[in-house]
């Protein structure tokens, strides 16, 4: 069925700002989930020197196998014309698009989506994964490795360690060190979790490296050509 369009996306930045004001009232930072049977992970990357934007989703079985390895159910790439140049702040509007048409082609319907990119730890609180958990109405988690905004103390140095990253008075997200003595992602919730579900849902998806598995995993299928 398909979705009812959240609005348009051939907007002036000026107007692309004020948009996204108004759709971060619109964004969730409490639990509303499903039982999770399926986690997709989402990478968006661009090609031909930027002219062509490339999304890859990668949908996951949940829980792991008793080995602790995902298996995979489903795994897609979509690739189209940039719709916008890059302007800080405003990146969902240059990638979100490549991201549903990516999601329009998956047979499998997940119940939380993990995003490479900025949850509501963004100046506006509408980063990727909050403006595409909107369009999608889905749980999602931002998960970036660099702050855009915000100050932190630095974690401790061991896997699962964690400090608030705050914004002002508001705390937007987390510094987590996904894995010892390597530098910290920064996990914020997209739409419909509250940060410490989100930060769970992360370290529950960590394998032997600095990402968490679905968004791993779906960064190695973005890096394929062809």
């Amino acid at each position: 069925m398909p979705r009812p369009p959240l609005h348009d996306w051939n907007l002036a930045p000026k107007a692309a700002i004020e948009l996204q004001k108004r759709l971060a009232s619109r964004v969730e930072c409490q639990d509303r989930l499903e039982s999770v049977g399926r986690i997709a992970g989402v990478d968006i990357g661009f090609e031909a020197g930027g002219e062509v934007t490339r999304a890859a989703v990668v949908v996951l079985a949940w829980p792991p196998l008793a080995t602790g390895e995902f298996e995979v159910v489903e795994q897609v790439v979509h690739r189209e014309p940039t719709r916008m140049p890059y302007i800080p702040g405003l990146l969902s509007f240059r990638e979100v698009p490549a991201a549903l048409a990516a999601f329009d082609k998956l047979t499998t319907k997940p119940q939380l989506v993990m995003v490479d990119g900025q949850g509501i730890a963004h100046p506006r609180r509408l980063g990727v994964a909050s403006h595409l958990g909107l369009w999608l109405d889905l749980p999602t988690i931002g998960i970036a490795k660099k702050r855009l905004c915000g100050r932190h103390a630095e974690p401790g140095s061991e896997k699962g360690d964690w400090m608030p990253l705050m914004d002002g008075e508001d705390t937007i997200g987390a510094v987590l060190r996904s894995r010892p003595r390597v530098k910290p992602v920064f996990v914020s919730p997209g739409h419909r979790l509250c940060l410490d579900s989100a930060l769970a849902w992360v370290v529950a998806c960590l394998g032997r490296t600095k990402l968490p598995e679905p968004t791993r995993l779906a960064d190695r299928l973005a890096s394929r050509r062809g």
